[in-house]
């Protein structure tokens, strides 16, 4: 799984202003009457965005003004056409509506972004735990290049200015790029390593960068549910609908919350089993592509024959035990072969915690704990292909 993909897109389309994003965005604090008496010019979208902010902020907790904002948002649709109530779909009152129908007055989470919701709250938990001087402290990070692994001796602030680095990404997706972090993730990480090094940001400001960019990512699914799950996302050399980018983003918070951890001496636990399970299915989906890369890149044999798209061809059984398990059939021959039982030529177990490690480079193939029965090759191709998944 990469835990530093490509580039992403300054061309997405952003939500209005009015959408919460970076910190320096926020709405200062209003008390409870204020907001309540702005909820009848928000029905109307007639709030600065700055008051539509902290109205949309105030309705994720306060279950009687969440109530009367359905009751306006209703009144006024049976005055306006609906699709001229809201600047952008995003906020369309159909989706405010059916989020708030519900107690606590809290906008429901989609499934498929309930993973990075769960990782990131483990990880802000655990740097809220520690000190000044932890945050300074080594962390070794590692990922698969080619045929070997590699790394890199960095920061805790470091890791977590690269996780807001690349969740800008899928950020830039929802329309919440921050204009502060131009270019690929590269040079987005790079540029907030270098304000790391120079002492020009703090603890405090990487750790509020990171929480509130991803407090933003959160509620903006929500608001847009599966309307905007198949939105894609530019990672460089490959291309993830929303719904994949999220776990993908929650699979590498989780990788790196293990590093910060490891490196503090902290206790740190793997992710609870259905997240685990969904982010190994993701890894899972995306090994053909990695396979037919590394071909393409003369690092693996090439495909033993042609297989058309859709059409059944030999496959790899992968089986993972334990946490998060489950049985996968891998076309070998094409991206676009389907694996099946019967087109089974080798077999891979391993422990799901274990599959994570691989994909994420912090064991190689040669020391990762797995079983194979088989065609050698295939089971080489395969636990490579995992591996290569990582990224810096």
């Amino acid at each position: 799984m990469s835990t530093s993909p490509g580039s992403g897109s300054d061309d997405a389309p952003r939500l209005p202003p009015a959408t919460p994003g970076a910190p320096a965005r926020q709405a200062p604090e209003r008390s409870h009457p204020v907001l309540k008496s702005l909820l009848g010019a928000w029905a109307l979208a007639a709030c600065s965005p700055e008051e539509t902010a902290a109205v949309e902020e105030h309705l994720t907790d306060c279950a009687p003004c969440a109530e009367e904002a359905v009751r306006l948002r209703d009144a006024v649709a049976l005055l306006h056409p609906e699709d001229g109530l809201d600047l952008d779909p995003t906020l369309r009152s159909r989706v405010l509506a059916g989020a708030l129908g519900r107690r606590p007055a809290r906008i429901p989470v989609p499934g498929w972004a309930g993973p990075y919701e769960a990782e990131t709250a483990r990880l802000d938990a655990l740097l809220h735990d520690i000190g000044e001087a932890e945050w300074r402290a080594p962390v070794r990070l590692a990922w698969f290049k080619g045929r070997r692994s590699v790394g890199r001796e960095v920061t805790v602030a470091a890791v977590i200015s690269h996780l807001a680095a690349v969740d800008g990404i899928v950020a830039g997706a929802l329309g919440l790029a921050d204009p502060q972090s131009p270019g690929t993730p590269e040079e987005r990480t790079a540029a907030r390593w270098a304000a790391d090094a120079s002492g020009r940001t703090t603890s405090g400001e990487v750790h509020s960068t990171w929480r509130h960019q991803g407090r933003a990512l959160i509620r903006t699914a929500s608001f847009a549910g599966d309307r905007v799950a198949g939105t894609p996302v530019e990672y460089g050399p490959f291309c993830l609908p929303l719904r994949d980018a999220f776990l993908e983003r929650a699979f590498e918070c989780w990788v790196h919350a293990e590093d910060v951890a490891e490196a503090i001496d902290y206790p740190y636990q793997p992710p609870a089993s259905p997240d685990l399970h969904h982010m190994i299915d993701l890894a899972a989906r995306m090994l053909p592509l990695a396979i037919a890369g590394r071909r393409r890149a003369g690092l693996a044999p090439p495909p033993r024959t042609l297989v058309a798209a859709g059409a059944p061809g030999r496959a790899l059984h992968l089986e993972v035990e334990g946490r998060g398990g489950g049985h996968w059939y891998i076309p070998l021959d094409s991206p676009g072969a389907v694996g099946t039982r019967e087109g089974e030529v080798a077999h891979v177990a391993l422990d799901g915690v274990e599959f994570c490690r691989l994909a994420s480079g912090r064991v190689s193939p040669e020391e990762a704990a797995a079983g194979s029965l088989g065609d050698a090759q295939a089971v080489c191709d395969v636990l490579y292909a995992m591996a290569s998944l990582s990224r810096m």
